[in-house]
C-alpha cells in the first residue's frame, strides 16, 4: 500500500472539501467531515469496492451521514463521482447535498440522516451477505455522539447474537457533537470496555494516522470488530478545531483562505 499516495489523496480531498464548503450558502458540516478524512482515505484503500458494483463487494455504510464532505471527496478519489458533479454540491437540483442519498451508481450504499439507522441497516446487509455465503466485509462508520442513540446498542446485541463476523464498526471519536463535548452531553465513559462486553474485538487507534487505520481495517478476526478512531473535530483548521461551532457553519472569504492555508501548511511545509 502506497502510504505517500494515500496521504496525497487525503490532502486533495481536504482541499476539495473546503472548495465545496466555500460555495455553499446554507452552511455545511465541517467538523465531523474533517475528523473523518483519514478514516475515509484508509477505508477506500482497504475495502474491495470495484467501480462496477458487484453483489459480493465489500460495503461501506456511513451512519454519521453529515460527514458528506469527506464521503463525497473519497468517492471522487475512488472514481465514482466526477469533479463536475462535486461542483453541484448543495445547488438547486443537485443530487449531492448535506446528507447522502442512496445511489449505487455513485457508490453510495445508504441514505443517511437520522442517526443510529446506518448501523441497524448494516446488520441486515451483513446477515444477507452471510446467508448468500459471500466472502466480503461490511464497514460501518458512526460518530461518538451518535452512540447516544438507543438503537445502536440494540444493534450491537444483534451483531454478536447472529455472529456477524463480517462487520467492522468504526467510531469517529472526535469528542464533540452538535450541543458540545460528548463527555458533557452524555458521558459514554469506557467505550472500549462497553464494546468488549458485547463480544467485539475492539481496538483504539490514532484516527488521523492513515497507516494505523489501514492496519486496523485489514486485520482478520473471528468475531465482529470495532475500531475506535481517536480524532479531532475539524482537524487541521486552526480556527474551528475542537469547537462545537464547527459542527455546522459557513466558510467563505477570509475563513476559506485561512483554512486552505492551514491544510497546505500541514502537507507542504
Amino acid at each position: 500500500m502506497d502510504l505517500k499516495k494515500l496521504m496525497q489523496d487525503c490532502c486533495e480531498m481536504k482541499l476539495k472539501a473546503l472548495e465545496m464548503a466555500s460555495t455553499s450558502s446554507f452552511g455545511v458540516h465541517i467538523g465531523g467531515a474533517f475528523s473523518a478524512m483519514e478514516i475515509f482515505t484508509a477505508l477506500y484503500a482497504v475495502a474491495n469496492i470495484p467501480s462496477t458494483i458487484e453483489s459480493e463487494r465489500d460495503r461501506i455504510i456511513v451512519s454519521k451521514g453529515h460527514c458528506v464532505l469527506a464521503y463525497f471527496t473519497a468517492l471522487w478519489k475512488k472514481g465514482f463521482l466526477s469533479e463536475e458533479e462535486l461542483k453541484t454540491f448543495e445547488t438547486d437540483g443537485s443530487f449531492f447535498y448535506g446528507h447522502p442519498n442512496r445511489n449505487l451508481k455513485y457508490g453510495i450504499e445508504f441514505s443517511a440522516g437520522s442517526l443510529g439507522l446506518g448501523i441497524s441497516y448494516a446488520v441486515g446487509v451483513a446477515k444477507a451477505c452471510q446467508l448468500n455465503h459471500y466472502n466480503n466485509r461490511i464497514f460501518v462508520l458512526l460518530g461518538d455522539g451518535e452512540l447516544n442513540e438507543g438503537i445502536v446498542w440494540e444493534t450491537l446485541m444483534s451483531i454478536t447474537n447472529y455472529s456477524l463476523n463480517n462487520i467492522t464498526i468504526i467510531i469517529d471519536k472526535n469528542d464533540y457533537q452538535l450541543d458540545g463535548k460528548t463527555v458533557e452531553v452524555m458521558n459514554m465513559n469506557d467505550l472500549k470496555g462497553k464494546f468488549e462486553s458485547f463480544g467485539f474485538d475492539t481496538k483504539i487507534v490514532d484516527g488521523h494516522s492513515i497507516e494505523s487505520l489501514t492496519e486496523a481495517f485489514s486485520l482478520p478476526s473471528n468475531v465482529p470488530n470495532v475500531v475506535i478512531a481517536k480524532t479531532t473535530k475539524a482537524n487541521g483548521i486552526s480556527f474551528l478545531m475542537n469547537t462545537k461551532q464547527s459542527h455546522f457553519c459557513t466558510l467563505s472569504g477570509k475563513k476559506y483562505n485561512q483554512a486552505v492555508q492551514d491544510i497546505k501548511t500541514i502537507y507542504y511545509e
